[in-house]
């Protein structure tokens, strides 16, 4: 009775805030703008006053704005919810309810509304619900690491995962969420790390959750169905919330999402390609690659004129790679090899320098002087901001290899294709030619796996001075 109370309180409080601060909104962008409007600036003649002949749109936009921000779930404390998705929520629930003042005011033929205010009103909206948000989440951390409401926890599975969840909990202490330990049928506490110890079986589950008051459980192994809804029907008599990492999450690229197919939930596991990340990626791309060319066409037309003018052949030499999921494209390189060495590469094989399907040899009699040169500083690359602008390639991302070589080799590179290959990468920023094939394939797996814009952004800006002085490359 007291929870169901005090979560009745802390909704109120939530409403009553947003409340406050949307008016205040409403009432400064107002009084920046009290010029267009037909009725002076105060909150009883914007909310209460008939005569007012915009109050059906302020109402409405309010009521709209607590509706959207009610159905996001943010007037309850999710502390586990990261900061930023919350005030995402919060833009996208002014956003929506926008749409609808925007069309109250078209429907109803409400004239002379001034849209500076609307504009303004927005902003204000935005910035304040967000604010407010920011010093709770600070307020209920001190709360929480000071013990106030906090919870505790089991973990079910005390593998690679287990352990690794615990961790992770333990580094974000505003959670509140104490682990009293790992329920496992095969590890003893003496392999785990310091600080963790295994309770009981999973059998034990019953009497533990008794004894230690236990709030959450997380369950992190698989391997049994019946001992997973034994323990469901245990958790659910007790009142016991019961949290599931999915299965192989480790090795997913992209996040997850929940939808229902009639009555059953299903999991997804999204491909980041669809994300708001990857396309923001695919747009970075884009942009970055179409400024580059323009910016270095002149350095594409002196470095043509260069090859045309070393060597009989073609100045482009085109490659068929695989790119992301398998998809063939040839791949553009200025030549810097002679013109027929594609057919002389049998007659080398004994003598690669590196393990793995790909060739690299120093000195390979079939490069070009110029080609050396190109080479060293990866001129013979840019080429590819082309295969960037078409959508074959992307700036970052695992080295693209040969079809022919790709092919005799195993399986270990297939991760690398769940993306599209890079100009540059971690191959790039590490050791260029003289690194391994397989750690090149370690490397990209890391890069797919930890993704992000930064990241992108710190390999292109290590990228430079690796370019400049010119080493590793043959």
């Amino acid at each position: 009775m007291w929870r169901n109370r005090r979560i009745i309180f802390i909704k109120s409080a939530y409403i009553l805030l947003d409340i406050i601060c949307i008016s205040l909104s409403f009432v400064l962008a107002c009084w920046l703008r009290k010029t267009a409007l037909p009725f002076p600036i105060a909150i009883h003649d914007l909310g209460l006053d008939y005569s007012n002949p915009f109050l059906i749109v302020f109402t409405s936009w309010l009521l709209a704005i607590l509706f959207f921000n009610n159905i996001s779930g943010l007037y309850q404390t999710r502390r586990e919810l990261l900061e930023s998705l919350e005030i995402w929520c919060v833009f996208k629930a002014v956003a929506y309810a926008t749409v609808v003042a925007i069309v109250s005011i078209y429907l109803l033929k409400i004239e002379g509304f001034p849209r500076s205010i609307l504009v303004l009103s927005v902003i204000f909206i935005n910035i304040s619900l967000s604010v407010w948000r920011v010093f709770k989440r600070m307020f209920v951390d001190f709360l929480v690491v000071r013990g106030y409401n906090n919870f505790n926890v089991l973990i079910v599975g005390a593998g690679k995962v287990g352990v690794a969840l615990a961790n992770e909990i333990k580094k974000r202490p505003g959670y509140g969420l104490k682990i009293v330990g790992f329920l496992d049928d095969f590890k003893p506490s003496a392999d785990l790390q310091a600080g963790h110890k295994v309770v009981g079986k999973l059998s034990d589950f019953l009497k533990i959750a008794r004894k230690e008051f236990i709030n959450k459980v997380f369950i992190t192994i698989h391997h049994d169905s019946k001992a997973f809804l034994s323990l469901l029907e245990q958790a659910k008599a007790l009142h016991i919330a019961v949290r599931v990492v999915p299965q192989g999450f480790e090795f997913t690229t992209g996040e997850f999402s929940k939808y229902n197919i009639g009555f059953i939930p299903v999991l997804e596991y999204c491909d980041e390609e669809y994300s708001i990340k990857q396309a923001g990626k695919r747009f970075f791309d884009a942009t970055m690659s179409l400024i580059l060319f323009i910016l270095l066409s002149p350095v594409f037309l002196i470095v043509a004129l260069m090859i045309k003018l070393g060597s009989p052949g073609p100045v482009f030499y085109f490659s068929q790679r695989f790119g992301r999921r398998g998809k063939r494209f040839n791949m553009i390189k200025f030549r810097s090899m002679i013109y027929d060495a594609d057919k002389k590469l049998d007659q080398l094989k004994d003598k690669n320098e590196v393990d793995g399907p790909i060739f690299k040899m120093k000195g390979d009699p079939r490069v070009t002087k110029l080609g050396q040169w190109l080479r060293k500083y990866s001129l013979d690359e840019l080429p590819q901001l082309i295969n960037v602008l078409k959508g074959d390639m992307s700036l970052v991302g695992p080295r693209p290899l040969p079809i022919d070589q790709i092919e005799r080799e195993d399986l270990r590179q297939l991760r690398r294709l769940e993306v599209r290959p890079g100009i540059t990468g971690l191959w790039q920023i590490r050791g260029r030619s003289d690194i391994s094939f397989s750690r090149l394939v370690r490397w990209d797996v890391w890069y797919i796996n930890n993704w992000s814009f930064w990241l992108d952004i710190n390999i292109l800006l290590q990228t430079i001075p690796v370019v400049v002085k010119g080493k590793g490359a043959y």
